[in-house]
């Protein structure tokens, strides 16, 4: 699915940046039932799960322009081996008891891999094909093979989607950005129990001329991608 022409202008803040889709990856973080569905591990921590909702459609639509694109797509979860041995205690002993990780859920044992939980919203789910890395804290580089997979599809740049903005989205996005990576974060595509966090969260993305990355929306990338695939039947780099 090579092409001849592949970058273009996206609107973002602090500025617009111009992205080479053979080189660039859809990271979808952690859009688990345990984290927006009622009876998962975020409500037993106290949060309202319905302010994760607002990020579902926005994230869908990028999802579904990616995939028409040849976009590589990145999903990931957080989650826990059914012993535990990769949780740190001081993880696991959050939350009221008896409902922590990795105790008895509506939905399975809460965030452990395998468990119905786990898995990612029908919505959003991966295509056979589709990369999903499991990951076992709140950035997803971490004891993961994300590093090694974008090197060996040539990735530069990052479009981040997903939740929470300010836990999982803001640690992958200082993981990337330390390790090179451009990263653009798509306000509507991610979400908070708590708004102001959302809000700050992008703000720090952003500052001082974008410290950790660029700030963009849906609206923008599909602008971005329909101008770029106006003339040209795909975008992806052969996979």
């Amino acid at each position: 699915m090579a092409r001849s022409a592949t970058t273009s202008l996206l609107a973002a803040e602090p500025d617009p940046i111009a992205l080479d889709w053979r080189a660039t990856a859809l990271v979808i973080i952690d859009m688990q039932r345990d984290f927006l569905e009622p009876g998962g591990f975020g409500e037993t921590l106290g949060n309202d799960v319905s302010q994760l909702a607002r990020a579902v459609a926005p994230c869908a639509a990028v999802l579904g322009a990616a995939r028409a694109a040849g976009i590589l797509v990145v999903h990931t979860r957080e989650g826990h081996l059914p012993d535990l041995s990769d949780a740190p205690p001081a993880k696991v002993e959050r939350g009221a008891p008896s409902k922590r990780i990795g105790d008895p859920g509506p939905m399975g044992r809460i965030l452990i891999r395998g468990e119905a939980g786990h898995d990612i919203i029908p919505t959003l789910y991966p295509l056979d094909d589709e990369i999903v890395i499991d990951k076992p804290g709140k950035g997803a580089f971490y004891a993961t093979e994300l590093g090694d997979t974008l090197r060996k599809y040539g990735v530069e740049n990052l479009l981040v989607c997903g939740v929470t903005t300010e836990v999982c989205v803001n640690t992958t996005v200082r993981e990337a950005n330390d390790r090179g990576y451009r990263c653009v974060v798509l306000a509507d595509c991610c979400a908070s129990y708590f708004p102001e966090f959302h809000e700050m969260g992008l703000k720090m993305i952003k500052a001082q001329g974008g410290i950790f990355g660029w700030v963009s929306d849906s609206a923008a990338v599909l602008k971005a991608m329909a101008a770029e695939t106006s003339d040209q039947p795909t975008m992806g780099a052969s996979r």
